[in-house]
């Protein structure tokens, strides 16, 4: 790769070594591999200290079991960041995951990674409603969820059905200016 690879002071987290090797491409940085949906005692201490000393930055593959593995962490180890990467550049040669993007989309997706403060949102009034959603034909459209899929890649928070895409909207801090960009961006 002939392009600088940027630091970066978080811990990356990803689920399988092929994921490791594509992300030491994109980025310099410290890599702790969960070895697939398994979360073993060890790896889930070592991810704690990593939060609690570095931040971490958490990149699973773009399907069900990426986003299981997310929900797992963040219930078991909060405080990640998250970065996603577009189901369509994380296809190649019949395979979907982290292993399958290009060095630069890893780059950018972690460069993009948001945070989210679950014990803040408790007492934040929520941004995004249904009826945001609804008024944007993310939900209650024909093509509502290739819109929310192409908004969550705009928007650097990934895919959800009408429930989870709010929930990201709110928990990941997207400003009102960045939706209505990535809205904007629509064209049916």
């Amino acid at each position: 790769m002939t392009e600088e690879r940027p630091k970066l002071s978080e811990v990356v987290v990803v689920e399988g070594i092929h994921d490791k090797q594509r992300v030491d491409e994109a980025v310099e940085a410290d890599v702790i591999v969960l070895g697939g949906d398994r979360l073993s005692k060890r790896v889930l201490a070592l991810l704690r200290r990593a939060i609690a000393v570095r931040g971490a930055i958490l990149l699973t593959d773009p399907d069900g079991a990426g986003e299981r593995i997310r929900r797992r962490i963040d219930r078991l180890a909060p405080g990640c960041k998250h970065a996603y990467l577009p189901r369509a550049k994380a296809i190649a040669d019949g395979g979907l995951g982290v292993e399958h993007a290009c060095s630069e989309d890893v780059k950018c997706a972690l460069l993009a990674a948001r945070s989210t403060n679950v014990a803040k949102q408790v007492y934040v009034q929520e941004e995004y409603t249904y009826d945001d959603l609804l008024q944007h034909g993310l939900t209650g459209h024909p093509q509502a969820a290739i819109r929310r899929q192409r908004v969550g890649d705009a928007l650097g928070i990934g895919y959800g059905n009408t429930k989870a895409f709010l929930h990201k909207l709110n928990a990941y801090g997207v400003t009102r200016d960045e939706f209505e960009r990535a809205v904007e961006r629509l064209t049916d």
